[in-house]
């Protein structure tokens, strides 16, 4: 799986759908077609998470500032399922915000609850969550990208 790191074609779809759904860039404009997954799995400096289609969606991606922030490794986050990356309480919330998700096209602004492996409780903020369509129009998954995340107090 360590083979969607450094997709040129996964990099594409993250980058075309978020733009098409969100009708924003991704990626800053110096960063060419040609470097873009490199760029994005190892320079981005914003988390950018997806999973695929399953019932139980599983981390299929993970850049190396989600890596940091979770406290996973690539090889652990894919095979974590996405619902494991919030606590049982907030799971709900999440189901409900990928459903929404999963209708509108994309969510902007999204506030939430996550956890590291560690424990580490932290919210997420301004987060866009947005579907993976390529350009056949075939469902492929969602992702979500954020720069900002504060620890919880206490935890």
């Amino acid at each position: 799986m360590r083979s969607l790191a450094t997709s040129q074609d996964f990099a594409i779809l993250l980058a075309d759908s978020y733009q098409r759904l969100v009708d924003e860039s991704l990626v800053p404009p110096h960063v060419c077609v040609t470097d873009l997954a490199r760029w994005l799995y190892a320079e981005a400096p914003f988390v950018v998470l997806a999973h695929n289609t399953e019932d139980d969606p599983r981390f299929v991606y993970a850049n190396q500032a989600a890596q940091r922030c979770f406290e996973y490794d690539w090889d652990e986050f894919v095979t974590l399922h996405s619902r494991q990356s919030a606590e049982q309480p907030d799971r709900e919330e999440r189901a409900r915000l990928l459903e929404d998700v999963r209708r509108d096209g994309y969510s902007a602004n999204y506030r939430g609850q996550r956890i590291a492996r560690s424990g580490r409780r932290f919210w997420i903020e301004k987060a866009v969550v947005w579907n993976l369509v390529d350009h056949h129009g075939e469902f492929r998954g969602q992702a979500a990208t954020f720069s900002e995340w504060t620890d919880v107090p206490g935890h």
